[in-house]
């Protein structure tokens, strides 16, 4: 997998390895800003295309190719 970086991963769309309540497929909706500027960014929002359920996620678990799958496979 290519390296991420966090200021780029707004609406990526990723497939998780193993869905759960058939959610598969999912977009980086958020990238959360830390509270000051000189601080890494540690999260994002992912928003599960059917359901629309969002929740916040550090982006380096978007690395993991056991959980996440880059695109919608």
């Amino acid at each position: 997998m290519t390296p991420l970086n966090p200021k780029k991963l707004l609406l990526t769309k990723w497939t998780a390895v193993t869905p759960v309540a058939k959610q598969k497929h999912f977009l980086v909706s958020s990238v959360i800003q830390p509270d000051l500027p000189t601080d890494p960014i540690e999260l994002v929002e992912i928003e599960a295309v059917f359901s629309k359920a969002t929740q916040i996620i550090p982006w380096r678990e978007l690395q993991d190719e056991g959980v996440w799958k880059q695109g919608w496979v």
